[in-house]
């Protein structure tokens, strides 16, 4: 791990000029499970940060951490970092589904991390739950949701359980020994999170993402806004807010061996690809399509796909902006490629 970290710092002092600004305004350790890593190499990555970027005074910094993790003891080691948002993977409530799921923790140990978090003084907590489990129950979907909420949270994720090919739940999918969850009742499941985190006071500014007002993920919001993104780490992606794209290769070895530029493939983006882009990551916010920052070449050819949705209710225009109705959320997909070149 301190190798890695060691790393880390090697490849900033390589790229700190992969985008236009060395000053950051969001931070976000993402996993695997950072929470694994020792709070001393955490701070040796800060401390490589703040050598190489300037960190804005009121920049949003998120880790990802395993609800067991989340302990007093990590907590307090973790006041002296820049740490101010923390993101768990609760997934659900329900210790059988999380056994299935191969989680190490359990539904306990979830509510115990949201007030450690709460008794050392982070208020920014958000919490990933999974639906479309196989065995799981509208029930059981009802139970977990209701209980996040009851937490305190300010930030709720929620996805539709996704099969990985080459993971165990993947195979066990192809030999039959599971099946996919119904897709009426994944629907209703979806349907039920909606009104619940509205009545909550929840803001749906993101298919998947539901936040109180203020609390919406900066970090998150600034891919959907396609801003460029530095991404440092084996498997990490940058975008550099034209048309290059990069990603270094997730072979960690080979990443801390590197003495020169670390392992990565390159692409560049072509018109039509960043348009491509520009539907689908805006279209999954609640504010929709900005109109205007198409060319007029590109509007006229997105609402002339999406004419046939804005007439089924699937698609409205706003304010000059080409949004999802709750409607058109539940087959946002296949909107999102109707209007895609």
């Amino acid at each position: 791990m301190a190798s890695y970290a060691i790393a880390l710092e090697h490849e900033m002092s390589l790229r700190n000029n992969y985008i236009d600004s060395l000053r950051v305004h969001t931070i976000y350790i993402g996993g695997g499970t950072p929470s694994l890593l020792p709070v001393g190499v955490l701070r040796e990555i800060f401390s490589a940060i703040n050598r190489h970027f300037t960190i804005d005074s009121d920049a949003e910094v998120t880790i990802e951490a395993n609800p067991d993790d989340v302990t007093p003891d990590w907590l307090l080691e973790l006041s002296d970092t820049p740490v101010n948002r923390i993101s768990m993977g609760a997934q659900t409530f329900n210790d059988q589904l999380l056994v299935f799921l191969g989680r190490r923790h359990n539904a306990q140990q979830t509510d115990d991390a949201v007030r450690a978090c709460m008794e050392a003084g982070i208020a920014n907590i958000g919490l990933d739950l999974i639906y479309g489990i196989p065995g799981q129950t509208m029930d059981d979907w009802l139970h977990d949701v209701r209980h996040a909420l009851s937490l305190g949270i300010t930030h709720l994720s929620a996805y539709a359980l996704t099969y990985e090919e080459g993971t165990r739940l993947d195979a066990m999918l192809r030999k039959g020994i599971i099946q996919e969850a119904d897709e009426e009742l994944s629907r209703q499941m979806y349907d039920y999170l909606m009104c619940a985190t509205e009545k909550a006071g929840f803001q749906h500014y993101e298919i998947s993402n539901f936040a109180k007002p203020g609390y919406h993920s900066r970090h998150n919001s600034s891919y959907w806004q396609g801003l460029p993104y530095l991404g440092l780490g084996a498997g990490a992606h940058s975008f550099d807010g034209h048309r290059s794209r990069r990603a270094n290769l997730t072979d960690i070895k080979a990443y801390i061996a590197a003495t020169d530029d670390v392992p990565h493939e390159t692409e560049e983006l072509t018109t039509d690809n960043l348009y491509d882009e520009f539907v689908m990551t805006r279209l999954r916010t609640s504010i929709g399509i900005p109109l205007d920052e198409l060319s007029p070449i590109d509007r006229h050819y997105c609402l002339s796909q999406a004419a046939q949705h804005i007439a089924h209710g699937l698609l409205l225009v706003s304010e000059n902006h080409l949004c999802l109705t709750r409607e058109g959320i539940f087959t946002s997909n296949d909107i999102i490629c109707d209007l895609m070149k």
